[in-house]
Parts: C-alpha cells; structure tokens; sequence
C-alpha cells in the first residue's frame, strides 16, 4: 500500500507545475497578455455571458441606489430619521447575505445557477415597482428584504458563472467588466433619478416604478442565459489536458454516499486559510462598504447642501471614474495573477487602505472641489478590491463550491460588517456628526486591509492544494481503471491543529480491508489525533482521507459511520447515565426501523459479554472499566463496521481483561473488518498485528513489520521494551 501511495505523490508532484501553468499560473508577470478579445477569439467564446450578467448587475443597482439618492426625500415622507433608514439598509443587506445560500444549495446538484439568475431579477424588478406605493416604514422594510432576498443570486451566482465562463487568463479582466458594469448601473440610476426627479418632475415614488420597468427589460434581454458547466475551465480542462498528457483516466470514484452535503461544503471552504482570511477581510470592509452608501448621500446633504440632482450627479461621477479605473486594473491584474496568485489580493489591500484614508480626507475637507477630486479617488480605488479579491479567491477553491464561496462573502460583508457598520456608524453620527462617522471609517477599513493581505501568503498553497486534489483524484482513477489494487483507507498529507498548535505534520498511513494494524506511540504522540481524523470527529487542515477510493476528508463523521468506519475512543465510549441496554440501542441507531436486527445484535453483544447482560439494566457509570471497555466494544458487534478504529482498549484494564477483548478484536478481524488499534503498549499491539506504524511529534517515525520496529532502539523507550520483554516468554 505504501508503494502506491507514493506512485500517486510522485505523479502528483511531477505534474504540478504543468498544472499550475494550465490553469493560467506561470510565474511570469513580465509576458505579453493578449487583448480580451483575443482570448475569446481563440477559445471560440461568446461576448453574451458578460453582457447577459452585466444586464442583471445593471437591474440590481436601481433599487438600492434609488434609494440611496433619495433616501432623504423617502425620510421626510415616510417621517423617519436616517439612523432608522440605515437600519432598514441594513436589514435588506441581512437579506442579501441570508439569500445566497439556499441559492448556492439550490445551484449544487445541477446546472440551475442561469434560470435562477433569471428567475430572481424578474422578481426585484417587481419588489422595485412595489417601492414607489409602499405608505410606511414597516412597507418599506418588506419591499427592501424581498429585494434582498431575490438579490442574493447576484452575490452567490453571477461571479461563479462568469468564472467558468471563461479561462484563467481573461478571468480577471471578465470579472473587471462585469464589475464595470455594476458602475454602468451606478451612473444610468443616479442619472435616471436625477432626470425624473430635476426635468420630468416625478416623485420618489414614480421614480421607483420607471426604474423597476427598465429592470424588466433588463431581465428579459438576458433571458438566453445559459450555464456554461460547473468548472469547465478548471477541473474539466485540467483532466482533459491529464488525458492528453498520457494519464488514462478511469470512472469517478465519486457517488452519492461521499459526495459533501451543503454545511460540509460550508465547512470545508472555512478550511481554507486564503477563503477564511478573505472572508474576516470582507467583514471588516462590510462594515465600510454598505453604510457608507446612505451616509455619503446624507454627508452631500448636510454638508454640502446637494439637492437630489446634484447628488445624483456625484454618484454618477464616481461610477465613471471606477469604470475608468476598472479598465486600467483588468489586464494589469491579469499579469499580477499570473506570477502570483497572492499579489492582486496585495493589490486589493492597498487598495482598501488607502481608499479608507482618502474618505477621512474628503470628510474633514473645507472645499467642495476637492471633496469631489477625493471621493473620486475613492472610488478608483475601492471599485478594483472586489475583482482584485474575488479572481484569487474563486481560483483556489473547487469548482463546485463556488456558489458557495460567492454566498459566504455576500454574509461576511452584508450580513455581518453590513450590519455592524450602520450601528457603528449610526452611534459615532450621533455624538460626532456625519463627518466624524466618515472619519471613522478609517479604522476598520486599515484593520480589514491588514487581514486580506495576510490572504496573500496563503493564497499560491491553496492554489496548489486545488490542484494536488484534482491530481490525485486523477490518479486515483487511473489506477482504479488498471485495475491497481488500492488500500481500504489512505490517509495522505494530513496536518491537524488545535488552535494555534499543530499536532500533526504531513502523516502518511493505510490499511487495507481484513489487515489489522498498530498504530504506537508515546501520550501526546498524535495518535488519538489521527484517529478521530480517520473517522471525521476532526477535520485536517491539510491533506487527504481516502476510502475505497473515495475521498472523505470532508465528510461528517455520521455519514462515515453509514459507510462502515466507527471509532471506539479510549475511555469515553459509553454513556454514563444510560443503561446497557440503553447505550446498545444508542450505538446502533443507525440501524434505523429495523427493530428486529438491533434486538439479535444486542443479543449477539451479550453472549460475547456475559458479564454485560448480567448488568444489562445498570447505569454504565457503574460498570469497572473492564466492563465499560466491554461495552464500548460492543458498538463494534452491533454495527459490524468494515473499519474498526480502537484507540486504547487496554488503558488501566488488568491483563484477564485485556486478554478478553483482545479476543474480540481478533474475532471481529476474523470476520471481515479492517481494524487500527492505538496503543501505548508495544507487547499487546505486537502479539496482535504484523504491521506497525510508530508515531512521535505528530509524525511518522516507522513503518512496517512489528518484528522489524523491535529493532529500532531509537523509537523504542526502554519502558516499551521492558513490557515486550516481560510477555515474550509466553
């Protein structure tokens, strides 16, 4: 087994390179980068994607910068204070960031992410003409939520789409158009308000109901939408490419028993170091971001004395000044990207620092010319964070988890920093005025740059991560398709830490079905550690769990259970205020209605372990930790698990008592199942198993034949020795 484990590292190190450079990372900044245009020509792509998504991001703007231009008419109207309009901002941004995620898992298990796109901008460009006849606050509140709620498919979906749309080396540049667009929504509303309200006359409310018209038109011109398939230009391409580069790939490993569910996809992606720090990142710019729409609109009011036409005029500006800047930043990005993954996010950090001091600047200015020259450059600089941060982080999770990754940031920035920015700034306006809130500003934007740009670091591993996955899987089925034997689990890489502390480094371990192992080691060791790894009570930080094939990592320890691996931990197995009977019932729950199997393994249970039934009515807690082992012991004759992992069955136990369940254990071996017995003691783990695997700080001292451990003085402490020594005899 070690030997194919190290066929598939070999093969999966040898092709990194390659594949770093097939998904658009070749580590030269310098190389010439051909006009967009020119990509899509080569590729045979279509221009209708981008302007579809960019229709749609388009409609998106109208509701939500309407009423940023209008919010104070919509105040005098509705007699509300602005802290209260924040408020109900706030909550439509909590919308929007609750949305995505049923929307990511509605978008998981088919190619359903375009008709949803379309399907919610036919919805908020209703909730929009709805605005214009709300009559009071509590309307308001629910025309906004709605809106928020059918909004989220932007967040969650609109970026995933056009990332598999197009190839790695004109991602940046499609993310850099469609975020061009959002600016083109930006300049048409403002305008369109300033148009209706200044010329044509119109009340806030008929302004709502001719923007949700255009948002309808807009809707329906990209109605021919269509999902280009999830990771065509990664996974798709890469294993295309594999085939191309003589790698004959067999079936998927992959079925629905292993395949992640929504929360363990979530959870997985929280893993990630590069999508963890983005994400606090983007919390930290929430608290910035979202507010700060509202409180500029009522800084140009109260400061400055705007009238709804000059304000829309303003915001008009600095959409033009973002597009402008979004066309310079997209092939400069495209060439950051190339060398290095973690460099555009360095770009977009500097980026949110220096845009939060700029704000700070524009508020405390005495002239109204270089407040506009400043909030100019705010919004040059502000408008590339998001392309800057989205390609990387998009680039380095798997493709199936991108509605996903797009859903999370849409709640770290709307539904936590969103919400926690309008009380925060809402407080400081109270006490400091409009322009003390803007000042503020600076220190969760300086404190939000300093976090994404930790991201940076992290952000070419996890690339590599990605692409050591799709490698191996590749592997894997190539030599399932050759008919190469594979062990019943492999574990491969796995690190593991608790907190601040990593107790495993890069372990490497197998066993193969009906093989019996030891796994030895001194207390703190990592062992107990690796085992519950194995079994999904904890996830590792990096590397892989393989079973039959299949990758696990990632998968909830219940579900792993369904698929025949139980764990009995060392001395925490039963539950103390529970009966025998109880705690049998409570381990085979997973026999479900079959009422009748659960009774005949209970009974099977109490023939092997009279002593048990003797007890059957006692509460475990009072059972000698013979009798408890026993019982823990007894999970195993219930569930009859094909992999049985027994973490220090003989701890504190007299030699009898040992010697019964170690009788056991065998007989369950005998009987089919795969068992990985930690244990401290060398001359109980050696007169049960041939093969070893010694472990000391967290890693893989020795693997192989337990006669052949004996003679590794270095491992072996004297106490281990001493305990051999003593049963050898027998």
């Amino acid at each position: 087994m070690p030997d194919q484990l190290d066929e598939i590292a070999a093969t999966r190190d040898e092709l990194r390179p390659w594949a770093r450079a097939q998904l658009g990372v070749t580590g030269d900044a310098e190389a010439a980068t051909p006009p967009l245009r020119a990509t899509m020509a080569r590729y045979g792509l279509s221009w209708y994607p981008i302007v579809a998504l960019g229709l749609l991001a388009v409609a998106d703007t109208f509701q939500v910068y309407a009423f940023a231009v209008l919010a104070p008419e919509i105040s005098h109207t509705l007699g509300v204070g602005k802290g209260v309009l924040a408020g109900v901002l706030a909550l439509r941004t909590l919308a929007i960031a609750a949305a995505p995620l049923p929307m990511a898992a509605l978008a998981q298990r088919g190619s359903r992410r375009a008709l949803l796109c379309i399907v919610t901008g036919v919805v908020w460009s209703l909730v929009a003409i709805s605005t214009g006849f709300v009559v009071a606050v509590w309307g308001l509140v629910f025309v906004l939520v709605i809106d928020g709620l059918t909004s989220g498919s932007v967040s969650a979906l609109h970026q995933p789409l056009l990332v598999d749309a197009h190839p790695p080396e004109g991602r940046m540049r499609a993310l850099s158009i469609y975020q061009g667009s959002e600016q083109v929504g930006n300049i048409v509303a403002p305008l369109a308000v300033a148009v209706l309200v200044a010329v044509l006359a119109f009340t806030w409310r008929g302004v709502f109901v001719v923007l949700g018209l255009l948002s309808l038109a807009a809707v329906l011109a990209a109605s021919r939408l269509r999902d280009p398939g999830v990771g065509r230009w990664d996974t798709q391409r890469l294993r295309e490419a594999l085939r191309h580069h003589g790698e004959v790939t067999g079936p998927a490993v992959e079925s629905e028993e292993v395949r992640l569910s929504f929360f363990e996809i979530i959870r997985r992606l929280l893993l990630i170091p590069t999508a963890r720090r983005l994400m606090f990142g983007f919390a930290v710019f929430g608290v910035m971001l979202i507010p700060l729409q509202t409180f500029t609109f009522f800084f140009l009011d109260e400061r400055w004395n705007l009238a709804p036409g000059p304000r829309g005029v303003f915001f008009a500006y600095l959409a033009v000044v973002g597009i402008a800047a979004l066309a310079l930043f997209g092939r400069r990005a495209e060439a950051l990207f190339r060398s290095d993954p973690g460099r555009p996010i360095r770009l977009g950090a500097a980026c949110l620092a220096a845009s939060v001091v700029l704000i700070a600047l524009a508020a405390l200015s005495p002239w109204l010319w270089l407040t506009v020259a400043l909030f100019g450059l705010v919004s040059a600089l502000g408008v590339v964070v998001g392309p800057a941060l989205t390609g990387p982080l998009l680039s380095v999770v798997p493709p199936t988890m991108r509605p996903h990754a797009s859903a999370l940031t849409g709640i770290f920035i709307g539904g936590v920093g969103g919400l926690i920015g309008a009380l925060f700034l809402s407080g400081i306006d109270r006490r400091f005025g409009i322009g003390g809130a803007l000042v503020a500003l600076v220190v969760p934007g300086i404190v939000g740059a300093l976090v994404i740009a930790s991201a940076a670091f992290t952000a070419s591993s996890d690339l590599d991560r990605l692409i050591d996955e799709i490698l191996e899987e590749e592997e894997i089925r190539r030599m399932g398709a050759s008919g190469t034997h594979l062990p019943m689990l492999a574990c491969r890489g796995i690190e593991h830490s608790y907190g601040p502390v990593q107790v495993l480094f890069g372990v490497d371990l197998s066993v193969d079905a009906g093989e019996m192992i030891a796994l030895l080691g001194v207390n703190g060791a990592g062992k107990s550690t690796l085992l519950k790894v194995m079994s999904g009570v904890a996830l590792p930080s990096r590397g892989t769990v393989r079973f039959r094939g299949a990758d696990i990592t990632f998968l909830d320890a219940e579900r792993r259970l369904r698929l025949g691996i139980t764990q009995i931990p060392g001395g925490r197995a039963v539950f103390g205020p529970l009966s025998v009977v109880d705690n049998l019932r409570a381990y085979g729950y997973t026999l479900g209605r079959q009422r009748r199997a659960l009774d005949d393994a209970i009974d099977r249970s109490f023939e092997a372990f009279p002593r048990l039934s003797e007890r059957r009515n006692q509460p475990a807690s009072t059972l000698s930790g013979g009798e408890q082992q026993m019982l823990a012991l007894s999970k195993a004759l219930l569930l009859r698990p094909s992999l049985l992992l027994i973490d220090e069955l003989s701890l504190g136990l007299a030699p009898l008592v040992v010697d019964q369940l170690l009788g056991m254990v065998r007989q369950l071996n005998a009987e089919g199942a795969a068992v990985v017995l930690v244990e401290q003691s060398v001359s109980i783990a050696l007169d049960l198993v041939e093969r070893a695997y010694f472990m000391e700080k967290g890693e893989i001292r020795f693997e192989g034949r337990g006669a052949d451990l004996l003679g590794r003085d270095d491992l072996l402490r004297a106490v281990f020795l001493d305990g051999h020594q003593e049963r050898a005899p027998a």
